[in-house]
């Protein structure tokens, strides 16, 4: 079996002035961010504002993901609690030919490992043809994967647990399995993890970051010299000081206006902010005018 591996990013969504979805250039950035270095994109992950954006809107661009000759590098992230909701987008999904999602417990409910096993067993049921990257991140949803949850959902799902996004940090260096792709969610432990066997990263900062990551990525599989590794991980290190949405939509603002726009309860960051943020970067010979 071969792992899905690679620069993926969690692409962001552009939103026109009344902030309803602008399929057209959500679409044309992620296919942007395929032709400037990363092997595919996530489509409404947590970057992208899945929780914000209506289900209606989110089944309006997956009808429209045929349209990119990228389409079968997409990765779809439900950003749903409802259960339901998760199923019916993974199958409207599924209809259209593209088979990989994105994947995070419901938020904000207290639950246990068991409970999580349950929740993919129903999707899964529902949905057997998927194959799902667990998103791990306690951050958003409270919860974190452990270890034997993985194994469990792994033994009885062997075909459709595929991988894991593992922005906790809990899991990429302890477990390994042959059939089993590990993710990290930071550039800062690309290298790290490529070392450790892992398969690469799905990170926010890819939107800005794609053609350096992949060179990390392909000088470690080629074994060269590292030469852009350090400032990958400087560069990343300065947008985690801001809310990373808020940065990135900030940043990319410089470039198209229409980034400008993001769901409440977001928003760009403070002009000082901003003008900090900008600074730090040019320090690192790293601007706009590269995208």
């Amino acid at each position: 079996m071969n792992k899905i591996q690679g620069i993926y990013a969690a692409s962001l969504s552009l939103f026109n002035d009344d902030l309803s979805l602008n399929v057209e250039r959500t679409l044309n950035h992620a296919d942007f961010l395929i032709d400037n270095g990363c092997h595919g994109v996530v489509i409404f992950g947590s970057t992208g504002q899945s929780q914000l954006v209506s289900i209606s809107e989110k089944i309006k661009l997956i009808n429209s993901l045929p349209k990119s000759t990228n389409f079968k590098k997409f990765i779809v992230g439900t950003g749903l609690n409802s259960l339901g909701d998760a199923i019916n987008l993974i199958n409207i999904t599924l209809s259209i030919g593209i088979e990989y999602f994105l994947v995070m417990p419901p938020a904000y409910y207290k639950y246990k490992d068991k409970d999580v096993v349950k929740y993919f067993e129903k999707i899964i049921n529902k949905a057997d043809k998927c194959k799902i990257i667990l998103y791990n991140f306690e951050k958003l949803s409270g919860y974190k994967f452990s270890i034997e949850c993985i194994k469990q959902l792994k033994k009885e799902f062997p075909k459709q647990i595929i991988g894991i996004k593992d922005s906790s940090y809990n899991i990429y260096s302890h477990y390994k399995n042959d059939n089993f792709s590990i993710f990290v969610g930071s550039e800062e432990k690309l290298l790290d993890s490529l070392n450790l066997g892992c398969q690469g990263a799905i990170t926010a900062t890819c939107n800005v970051t794609s053609s350096l990551a992949r060179k990390v990525f392909e000088d470690f599989h080629q074994e060269k010299i590292q030469t852009v590794n350090k400032k990958l991980c400087d560069v990343r290190k300065v947008f985690e000081k801001y809310n990373l949405i808020s940065a990135l939509h900030s940043y990319m603002a410089k470039k198209d206006v229409i980034f400008k726009n993001l769901l409440p309860i977001l928003d760009l960051l403070p002009k000082e902010d901003e003008k900090k943020l900008f600074e730090e970067l040019e320090k690192l010979d790293f601007n706009i005018d590269y995208l």
